[in-house]
């Protein structure tokens, strides 16, 4: 009983966790459509959505299902039309496309302040910045320099740069520019030790951040900052000559997710670099980045630059200043949040009990590759590789792989995942990687014709070095709730609770 007891309130977490995602969304519906004089209840749509949904569950259960899924639409409907009265937040992010921002989260853990996102097209521009609509905005691609002719004044790292990315509205409704990215930068490429002075640095693209950083650079000390813009004199068909530089800055959008995997160039060829440092902050780690550390360069992503820029953000909209732990703390909590953890190891090491337990744990939905798999090929992974082979089960695991990682999940690996290198990009683009450990006695091989064929003791041999190098955490199997609990403390789940 009390097994079953503990698996229900574990659904019922995972329930919850994902109902609380269904009406914000929901709730961001109901602005949209309160901004656009959309009715909020479209009962052909609702309709059609719960018999469709009914289909998915067995007929017995279909009622049932059908009349909770009524209730649920109906309190979101709720939910949708309270949020859209509700007043609209006074600050917020502007921009073109923000559907994956993480501001929103930072700035209310940092201000407590309501944060919206307000996406405009170019032609909205200019009357948006003429209303009386907000109180502070930070600015986002590709509003950077367009917002500057609206600020009565700005501050001279600002106009030094030529990009304001906060703007604040003064009491007699003027508004001033400040560009809060230049602390951001600096901020990471300090705290990160990335050795600055003396340096050749290049910039890549000539967007709206490429002047702060630039700017940033040279106050840090560098020797030259040369920018890199597709058709300047200095462009990626003679980026040849810059091989040489020390420290190479994306400040391109290539490589952000959804469009990941690819990265704006072959960090490998510059032989001296010291430093790769990419402003892209989801995911984590881009293509540029894992590159890098691939072949030893020191690397960073830009989430320490998001927080950072909006900490001052916060302290120019409400006078807080907020400390420089405060800064590092927030960084590895929304990384934490946002990113995956995976579990790799040997066959049989208890990845997915553990996994469960520690999604349980940590209120994330859990995923099993290997389950994943069945249920799509109507196969099991067993039943593949003996009939197919196993370059055949690698293809469909790389396949589906690429698809469950879309952020805040548990994934439980099969142990051979390590055995495509092109599988370890996917997996740490943004996902904490777990190698749970277990002594080789005690590995389960029943259903696992890869362990029978080779023997425990050789498949160790060729995998064993690969999980050490592709994983942040290594944790020993002492027992499922025991290390399910030890790796959430490690990936810093005690700490976020208390932020």
């Amino acid at each position: 009983m009390k097994e079953l007891r503990d698996k229900i309130d574990a659904i019922d977490r995972q329930l919850l966790k994902l109902l609380d995602e269904r009406m914000e969304a929901a709730g961001a519906i109901g602005r949209y459509k309160e901004a656009h004089n959309l009715p909020m209840y479209d009962p052909v749509r609702e309709n059609a959505k719960i018999e469709a949904l009914g289909e998915l569950t067995a007929p017995e259960k279909r009622p049932y299902m059908e009349r909770i899924m009524a209730k649920i639409m109906e309190q979101c409907r709720t939910f949708e039309e309270e949020r859209a009265e509700a007043a609209v937040p006074r600050y917020g992010l502007l921009g073109r496309k923000l559907g994956h921002s993480y501001s929103p989260q930072i700035h209310r853990a940092l201000g407590g302040y309501d944060f919206g996102l307000f996406e405009k097209e170019p032609e909205e521009i200019e009357e948006y910045m003429g209303s009386d609509e907000f109180d502070g905005l930070c600015v986002t691609i590709p509003y950077k320099r367009d917002v500057m002719k609206y600020c009565r004044e700005i501050s001279r790292v600002a106009e030094a740069a030529n990009s304001v990315n906060t703007i604040v509205r003064r009491p007699d409704g003027s508004l001033y520019g400040d560009n809060t990215d230049y602390f951001g930068f600096r901020y990471m490429v300090e705290s990160e030790g990335f050795p600055i002075e003396g340096a050749k640095c290049i910039v890549l693209g000539s967007g709206g951040v490429s002047g702060t950083v630039k700017k940033a650079l040279e106050d840090m000390g560098a020797a030259s900052v040369t920018i890199i813009s597709r058709s300047g004199s200095d462009n990626y068909e003679n980026i040849g000559k810059h091989h040489d530089a020390d420290i190479v800055v994306n400040a391109t959008p290539v490589g952000m997710y959804p469009n990941t995997g690819v990265s704006p160039v072959d960090i490998t060829e510059f032989t001296r670099c010291k430093g790769a440092i990419d402003l892209i902050y989801n995911p984590p780690r881009t293509k540029f980045i894992l590159d890098a550390q691939r072949v030893g360069i020191p690397a960073c992503g830009g989430m320490k630059m998001l927080v950072a820029q909006a900490a001052k953000g916060c302290a120019l909209f409400t006078g807080k200043e907020t400390s420089n732990a405060e800064i590092d703390r927030l960084t590895c909590k929304t990384e934490a949040e946002q990113g995956n953890i995976v579990l790799i190891g040997m066959p049989g090491a208890g990845k997915t009990s553990i996994g469960r337990e520690l999604a349980s744990l940590m209120g994330r939905s859990f995923l099993d590759l290997d389950e994943m798999i069945e249920a799509e090929t109507g196969r099991a992974p067993s039943v593949i590789i003996e009939a197919d082979g196993e370059n055949a089960f690698r293809e469909i695991e790389t396949r589906i792989l690429d698809k469950a990682l879309t952020g805040g999940v548990v994934l439980a690996c099969g142990g051979g995942v390590v055995t495509r290198e092109e599988n370890r990009d996917i997996i740490r683009a943004n996902s904490i990687v777990v190698y749970v450990k277990r002594e080789l006695e005690q590995l389960a091989t029943g259903d696992r014709p890869l362990s029978k064929r080779m023997g425990v003791e050789a498949l160790y041999e060729e995998r064993g070095p690969v999980y050490e190098a592709w994983s942040d955490i290594r944790m020993d199997n002492t027992g499922i709730t025991e290390t399910a609990e030890k790796i959430a403390a490690m990936v810093g789940f005690a700490e976020r609770d208390s932020l």
